[in-house]
């Protein structure tokens, strides 16, 4: 029986995929980075941004790196000044479970800083038990997250499932011992998703409610 949900933010909560990509080439370009293209960013999106960076740019230096991740984190702040769009249901879904009894927390890619910000922007805090940022942690799909959020609330790994868009959140979840459930509607599309063997994957977020037996 399902206790705890445990949900990725950015491209399962809210829509913001596009700001992210958007940010990110743009630091390229100030930096003066080799050229890369949206999927690129994409691919990245739920690590941590030291860690995503040099995936994306293995070949620079760790100085020239931190450059790009200068001129992201500024890039990226004034453009979140507005709440992001939450995906269709999910704010719906996210009260009917916590309705039903469900303990709810986030495990994100996110800084802490960058969390508290967004959360206050679309009013969610009260939603979530408990929260875990990467820099607060080792970056996904490394299970420490998770594991930090299970000690918290003394609940074990049987008792959860974790939800996200990206491979990284699926394989964080099976390091962690828990089932997970992958939304097709992210940053990693469905193939790549079901390579993790989820327990399920949904297209759309009012599916949820089914899956969880609600």
């Amino acid at each position: 029986m399902v206790k705890l949900v445990i949900f990725d933010w950015d491209g399962t909560l809210f829509d913001s995929i596009d700001k992210i990509c958007a940010s990110m080439l743009q630091a390229a370009h100030l930096a003066k980075a080799p050229i890369r293209h949206k999927d690129d960013i994409k691919n990245i999106i739920g690590l941590s941004l030291d860690k995503a960076i040099d995936v994306i740019w293995p070949e620079l230096p760790i100085d020239e790196q931190r450059i790009i991740m200068e001129h992201y984190k500024g890039i990226y702040v004034a453009a979140d000044q507005t709440p992001p769009d939450a995906y269709p249901g999910v704010i719906q879904m996210l009260d009917q479970l916590q309705e039903a009894g469900l303990i709810l927390a986030v495990a994100t890619g996110k800084t802490r800083r960058g969390l508290e910000r967004v959360m206050s922007l679309t009013n969610t805090h009260h939603y979530f038990a408990t929260t875990r940022c990467a820099d607060e942690a080792l970056s996904k799909p490394h299970p420490l997250m998770l594991e930090q959020i299970l000690t918290e609330l003394d609940i074990s790994p049987e008792h959860a499932i974790m939800i996200g868009d990206t491979e990284y959140d699926l394989n964080m979840a099976t390091n962690a011992g828990m089932k997970s459930i992958g939304v097709t509607y992210g940053a990693h599309n469905e193939a790549r998703l079901n390579a993790c063997r989820p327990h399920a994957l949904l297209n759309d977020f009012n599916q949820l409610s089914n899956l969880l037996g609600l």
